[in-house]
């Protein structure tokens, strides 16, 4: 009877183990989607502030939203963008956030399996990020 007792409390304690990890990655999902989109419609707020042509010249509006317009194509411009209060840049910015918010789910992922103490899914998950992390270092924007 105690070892059917002791098993039952070793599952309740795993179990909410899981439900809060599920919880923190939750929030994580959360707070990352929303906060990149509050940095977006900041930027786009702080776009037309300073450029208010952009409201009445249809012209200026098409030359800032076709393809290949003048945005930030790199983290240092994006910065400098940043450091000159750029609504491009800050834009910019929230687009990054919305990126970095999975990958960052994935690094919080290999941590919950350390916390869960699932050496299976931790090697998986660290290779997967690894994956991610290395397609970011190699890979290029603009074609």
């Amino acid at each position: 009877m105690t070892d059917l007792r002791l098993d039952r409390e070793a599952d309740t304690r795993a179990e909410d183990r899981v439900r809060r990890v599920e919880l923190a990655i939750s929030a994580l999902l959360r707070i990352g989607v929303l906060t990149s989109l509050l940095v977006v419609l900041a930027g786009t707020v702080v776009t037309f502030v300073h450029h208010p042509h952009y409201l009445s010249s249809r012209r200026d509006l098409v030359r800032l939203t076709t393809p290949g317009a003048e945005f930030p194509h790199s983290v240092p411009s994006v910065i400098q963008g940043l450091e000159h209060s750029q609504g491009r840049a800050i834009v910019m910015t929230g687009l990054l956030l919305l990126i970095a918010t999975p990958v960052l789910r994935v690094a919080i992922s290999v941590l919950a399996f350390v916390y869960q103490r699932d050496r299976t899914f931790v090697v998986i998950t660290s290779v997967v990020l690894a994956l991610l992390l290395t397609s970011f270092a190699l890979g290029r924007g603009g074609g």
